[in-house]
């Protein structure tokens, strides 16, 4: 009698770990994992009743449509989900944030246009994704950032045309990568990945069938193989250009910085003006082609060509100009801090700040050439001097060479 109690004692505490609803069969595999096998039952919802030590979950080959956040609130121990050929459109968001143990999750085959991404930053376990065969657009800019252990990627046959640059980067034990069968347009923009494929250790899989579908010159031609040629970081150079001779001194100072950029694409110019008493950011010239200032563009000056102007500069002008030149590629980036002084010989002020210093002989900016930091600091300090005589109002042609003394070195700076 006692034996057959304890059986009946046994019974009862294993029932709940056993509990299986009736489309699916469970079992449990030699290393103790809860197996629940639900594959071609043709369902169209995630059955209800499942165990909650279930760790494994075979859900492929139905006709599930769509997920919310309760379709998986029963198995939140699950390590392995197969959720491959349904006809799965949506996922609500959340309906995997909860599963933190989950290291295999298959939805490839099916109609997902959209994902929730987000999702994924609680899934640090996951080492197998597969979102093959879905209807995929577009991945977010770190949509895959904390997935430290993943090792299989597959985003193969979807609608990807670009990817943001660095999505790879933040998985450091990524072994295979599938995106073959992506419409990509290989533009520039895209440049960072043939860069990566030709650095890394991971296996893209079917790397020729990685392929530009756009633009028309690339049709075809594998994304690994884009021609460097076509794509060229910025680079950027800040001068000064001095005002005209017979610039009348009631005119007041006008700083006067032109930016020269390269690259391919062309680079466009951006500036940043930071002062003590306002920031400004500039995209594109405001100046238009009739030489006329843009509606709320008259204080800064920023021509098509790359020159900047600001007339009448005075005190509260000070602070830090940036010209950045940005493409498809990258961004580069070159300032300079402007004060505004009245000395006798400024000079002396500034002699950390000559071009020349800490460059024997003179620095000239040939072609590749790069700022010493340790001679002249990350940024130049140019300080204007402003003599009595162009203060008051007063002075001639000597004076008003006088302004530019400092600049009169040949300031340039290169990056």
């Amino acid at each position: 009698m006692r034996p057959l109690l304890g059986c009946l004692a046994l019974a009862t505490l294993l029932s709940p770990s056993l509990a299986c609803p009736s489309p699916c069969s469970c079992s449990t595999r030699k290393n103790g994992r809860l197996l629940a096998e639900c594959a071609y039952r043709d369902l169209r919802d995630v059955p209800r009743g499942l165990s909650p030590n279930v760790t494994i979950l075979t859900l492929s080959a139905n006709r599930l449509g769509h997920l919310s956040r309760s379709s998986l609130a029963e198995v939140p121990e699950l390590q392995s989900l197969w959720l491959g050929y349904n006809r799965i459109a949506a996922v609500e968001p959340g309906t995997f944030s909860a599963l933190l143990q989950l290291k295999n999750l298959d939805l490839s085959h099916n109609r997902l246009a959209e994902f929730p991404w987000q999702d994924l930053r609680n899934l640090s376990a996951l080492q197998i994704l597969k979102l093959s065969n879905n209807r995929l657009a577009g991945l977010p800019r770190g949509a895959l950032r904390g997935l430290r252990e993943l090792r299989s990627l597959w985003l193969n046959d979807n609608e990807l045309t670009t990817l943001a640059q660095g999505t790879f980067e933040a998985l450091p034990a990524l072994a295979q990568l599938q995106l073959f069968h992506n419409p990509f347009n290989c533009s520039c923009k895209l440049f960072w990945l043939k860069e990566w494929a030709d650095s890394t250790s991971v296996v893209i899989s079917r790397a020729g069938s990685t392929s530009c579908a756009a633009p028309p010159r690339l049709r075809g031609r594998a994304v690994t193989d884009i021609p460097g040629r076509l794509c060229v970081a910025p680079s950027a150079q800040l001068t000064y250009l001095s005002g005209p001779a017979d610039a009348a001194p009631r005119d007041g100072l006008t700083l006067t910085l032109h930016c020269s950029v390269a690259g391919s694409p062309p680079p466009e110019i951006h500036w940043q003006i930071r002062t003590s008493g306002r920031s400004v950011d500039i995209r594109g010239p405001t100046v238009a082609r009739d030489g006329g200032a843009k509606p709320g563009r008259r204080r800064f000056l920023a021509f098509k060509n790359g020159t900047m102007a600001i007339p009448n500069f005075g005190k509260e002008d000070e602070g830090t100009y940036t010209c950045l030149a940005v493409n498809d590629v990258g961004t580069r980036d070159v300032s300079v801090n402007v004060a505004l002084a009245g000395s006798g010989n400024p000079a002396e002020e500034l002699p950390r700040d000559d071009p020349h210093a800490g460059h024997p002989g003179g620095h000239s900016c040939a072609k590749g050439d790069e700022l010493d930091p340790s001679g002249m600091g990350e940024k130049l300090v140019i300080v204007y001097h402003v003599p009595r005589e162009v203060r008051s109002g007063a002075g001639a042609a000597e004076s008003r060479i006088r302004v530019g003394i400092l600049l009169a070195l040949g300031l340039l700076l290169c990056w």
